[in-house]
């Protein structure tokens, strides 16, 4: 069951297309590129452009399995953008495996309405089945690439597969009761 925040906040970052995040495991064709399946997100979770948010560490054993969604409320200052989610099964020792991921393309779900608006976007992360032991925690990674994955998002606003030019884009994360970010996990009891 999801509860809204009570309070307003908001997290930033500036997403650049010149310095994508890197993937590292899951799902991919391009094995020759970097290694598929759940791999430790320490590293990438220390760069400035990723947000990370988790629960308290578990007091029980949760079961997930299913279709997983990111809903985002988000800000661009770009034309167009990339918002990218990432679940991900943080250990006690800190170690926090990729179990799914998603992305999508801002201006295929709001066309002209991108940049400097306020727009809920649903990121689709497929589904998965994974029990989160007791004393892990579940965590969120928010961010804008993932690149080999997915390719990088010039932030330019035009055909991205021709462009040569790029932009650095200014993102918003907004968490607050008018504009409630949050994941929906199947829960299983």
């Amino acid at each position: 069951e999801f509860t809204p925040p009570t309070t307003s906040s908001e997290a930033k970052f500036s997403y650049d297309p010149e310095n994508p995040d890197p993937s590292n495991g899951g799902g991919t064709l391009h094995k020759a590129l970097h290694a598929d399946g759940p791999r430790d997100q320490q590293q990438i979770e220390l760069r400035e452009d990723v947000l990370c948010y988790s629960t308290e560490p578990l007091k029980e054993a949760i079961e997930v399995t299913g279709p997983i969604q990111v809903k985002l409320w988000a800000k661009s200052d770009a034309p167009n953008t990339d918002f990218t989610a990432k679940l991900v099964d943080v250990f006690p020792d800190g170690t926090a495996f990729n179990l799914a991921d998603g992305i999508i393309r801002a201006a295929k779900q709001h066309g002209d309405n991108v940049q400097n608006n306020i727009n809920e976007y649903t990121i689709d992360l497929w589904a998965t089945s994974n029990l989160f032991q007791k004393g892990h925690q579940i965590r969120v990674e928010i961010s804008s690439s993932n690149f080999p994955r997915f390719d990088p998002n010039p932030n330019t606003g035009d055909n991205f597969i021709n462009s040569t030019e790029s932009q650095i884009a200014n993102q918003t994360i907004y968490h607050s009761s008018e504009f409630p970010s949050h994941i929906l996990l199947p829960i299983v009891r």
